[in-house]
């Protein structure tokens, strides 16, 4: 279903970003909660839902003043932080909180919307006898690098791993994991930019084969800092999962811990090293 709405785009995509956004802002402020701090949960989860579909209204050509809704948004959230908090309510951990939360969720999420919609993906990608939105393919990439780092840093440090990254904060992940996760990404990041991203919608990176590494590399460690940074805010409340919504599987922000560093680190790095190529 994921991969038909990436496929689809348009207002299914930011609704899909919305929600997702909106819940994984709630397992935020619950693990926060967990930690002592007090979030305004509605406020937050409500400005989370909504970046997205801003975002969406931008690239529909609807002139949305996103700087100064922003800003808007910061006072009026500092203001209800006093208004409902009080002294003794500490207000500045409560704003900090919720703003933190609903730009890690939807500001996050957000930035695969703009991939989606990246202005050097404007025509379709010819797959055999389907044609498929070339942004859809440029979305994709980062999702397979990310999930070939994933793969392959489980593999490796099942198989081999024996010093420890970070133990205080995930203590089955290893150094060899990690760096099994890297070449992982970058086999993936080089398969698919050859075989699918250039011959089919005529994109690929500068610097070949450079760029394709780079991608490949720096996709895999922000893939990784994203699931170490939810263990850690997870082990600092005492909890296992984020939420028990996706039966088996946790919360979302278990199932999407690395994308949300995964994503506006691709669109910097397609901002940076995307171009336009001939075809093999």
């Amino acid at each position: 279903m994921a991969l038909y709405i990436v496929v689809a785009g348009g207002a299914a995509l930011a609704a899909l970003l919305a929600i997702a956004s909106a819940i994984g802002a709630w397992e935020y402020f619950r693990i926060a909660r967990a930690t002592g701090q007090t979030p305004m949960e509605d406020v937050g989860i409500a400005a989370a839902g909504i970046i997205p579909l801003v975002v969406h209204a931008r690239f529909l050509g609807i002139q949305v003043p996103a700087v100064p809704i922003a800003a808007v948004a910061f006072v009026a959230i500092l203001g209800l932080a006093i208004w409902r908090r009080g002294v003794e309510g500490r207000p500045l951990g409560a704003a900090a909180t919720t703003i933190v939360g609903a730009l890690y969720t939807g500001g996050m999420l957000s930035f695969g919307y703009a991939l989606r919609y990246h202005p050097y993906a404007f025509a379709d990608a010819q797959l055999g006898s389907f044609k498929v939105a070339s942004g859809a393919l440029l979305l994709m990439l980062p999702m397979l690098v990310t999930w070939a780092s994933d793969t392959g840093a489980y593999a490796v440090g099942r198989m081999i791993g024996r010093r420890k990254l970070i133990p205080s904060v995930s203590p089955g992940k290893t150094v060899e994991g990690a760096i099994g996760g890297m070449v992982a990404s970058v086999i993936v990041a080089w398969a698919f930019g050859d075989l699918v991203l250039r011959n089919s919608a005529q994109l690929g990176f500068k610097w070949f084969p450079w760029g394709t590494i780079a991608f490949g590399v720096v996709i895999s460690v922000a893939a990784q800092i994203g699931d170490l940074f939810e263990s850690l805010i997870k082990r600092e409340a005492g909890m296992k999962d984020s939420s028990r919504i996706l039966p088996g599987h946790g919360g979302i922000l278990d199932r999407l811990d690395s994308m949300f560093f995964v994503l506006p680190v691709s669109f910097l790095m397609v901002q940076w090293l995307l171009t336009w190529v001939p075809p093999r």
